[in-house]
């Protein structure tokens, strides 16, 4: 029966159903099969209750933040200040790219938001410096990655939900991660650089540099808001987002006067459907992780493990498998609210720091954003620019390549997921 019910779920996705019912149909079945006696109302109770948490009010108010500063000045301000202090180096307005995804991030949380916003701002400008159209479309969807890591990341929030883990303790493991990802694709910039043809931006006198970072204060202002409320603690992760959004309203609609009322009521739609698809997955999420609780699956994972004489190594690597088979083939996030109910409680068991686990889980994540056939970012991007998929693809995959680096670094060296949270938490 559970063979069939796995079945029934690879069914669903193969014939192009929402993820919505590929998770939920399956989970309904498994209670008919297994649980008949399990009152309806529990279902429920497990679905509305699993997004009744206050944690999760950061999601909407980051999505929402990210949206009005995309669409306004924000953004573009945040790109000024890098290309001001990084665009003469050697690789030029590819290293702007990273470090404005980077920067992107830190104030967004959503890589979606952060390729929709970049590709507009500088694909143009990296074909004119000399980049292939392939090279240029697998950096701008790869960097996007860096904003799922460097806080306030919507990834690590979900994560910390479903694990109970300390969302500022990841927030400070994410912010080494992906400052670590943003310089392993900068590293190949440099190299991609090295190959001829490539210009780069003039070096700037320290006057001009000033002036840009004083131009970009309302548009810096906002992280030093967030990471700077969240590490003191001063707010907390939800009560940031929810400043965030205040802030990018006063800024972008009262001070650079960047959106109109039709604007903001055109994103507040736009947000309030990407929150709605968002929690409609989590919902589902939480029935799955009561009966993967219910069926003992972690216990028999366990077990199995025991069986061979498997340590986390072996654990780990399996793990690593496991999410990039399945961010080829279905939605990142969802795969998470599969994944981690049945792996977690096992990296608990074999002593694997959750913050250590989170940063492995949100780099997985992260890949599979861009993995094809189904990466997400992959579809933002051709979206946005007009580019086919294929093409797209084809740039994609060395960057894939440096991501599976990055991720078997940051497995497999614990210390550096550990080093921001321990210095700032102790």
């Amino acid at each position: 029966m559970l063979v069939l019910i796995i079945l029934l779920a690879a069914g669903l996705l193969l014939a192009g159903f929402e993820m919505l019912l590929v998770l939920g149909v399956p989970a309904l079945a498994y209670k008919e099969l297994f649980y008949a006696r399990l009152p309806d109302p529990a279902i429920v109770q497990k679905i509305v209750g699993g997004i009744d948490h206050t944690t999760l009010l950061a999601i909407p108010f980051f999505i929402f933040a990210a949206n009005l500063m995309g669409a306004g000045q924000i953004a573009a301000q945040l790109v000024n200040v890098v290309k001001a202090l990084v665009g003469h180096a050697r690789g030029g307005i590819g290293h702007v790219v990273v470090g404005g995804s980077m920067a992107f991030g830190a104030v967004s949380g959503s890589a979606p938001a952060t390729v929709a916003a970049m590709g507009r701002m500088v694909y143009p400008e990296m074909r004119r410096a000399g980049y292939s159209d392939r090279f240029s479309l697998g950096l701008l969807v790869a960097s996007a990655e860096t904003s799922l890591l460097i806080p306030p990341s919507i990834t690590l929030i979900v994560y910390g939900w479903m694990t109970g883990t300390s969302i500022s303790q990841l927030f400070a493991g994410g912010l080494a991660v992906g400052i670590v990802l943003g310089l392993a694709f900068a590293l190949f910039v440099w190299l991609e650089a090295g190959k001829g043809g490539v210009t780069r931006e003039p070096r700037m006198p320290w006057s001009e540099r000033l002036c840009a970072i004083w131009q970009a204060k309302w548009a810096l202002g906002m992280p030093v808001i967030i990471l700077g409320g969240i590490y003191s603690g001063i707010i907390t992760p939800t009560e940031a987002a929810a400043v965030s959004v205040v802030y990018a309203i006063v800024v972008e609609a009262f001070i650079l006067r960047s959106l109109t009322w039709q604007d903001l009521f055109a994103i507040t739609e736009r947000s309030a459907i990407n929150t709605a698809i968002i929690f409609v997955l989590l919902a589902m999420g939480g029935l799955i992780s009561f009966f993967v609780t219910l069926a003992q699956v972690p216990a028999g994972i366990i077990g199995m493990l025991d069986s061979v004489d498997a340590g986390w190594i072996t654990f780990l690597m399996v793990a690593n498998l496991c999410f990039f088979i399945a961010g080829m083939f279905i939605d990142p996030n969802s795969a998470m609210l599969i994944l981690v109910p049945p792996l977690f409680p096992v990296a608990q068991s074999l002593g694997i720091d959750p913050v250590h686990f989170g940063m492995i889980v949100t780099l997985n994540i992260s890949l599979g954003m861009i993995t094809p056939p189904f990466g997400l970012d992959i579809f933002v991007a051709s979206s946005t620019l007009g580019k086919p998929v294929a093409q797209i693809i084809a740039g994609v995959w060395p960057f894939v390549v440096v991501n599976i680096l990055v991720l078997l670094l940051i497995t497999y060296v614990p210390q550096i997921s550990l080093l921001v949270p321990k210095l700032i938490f102790g």
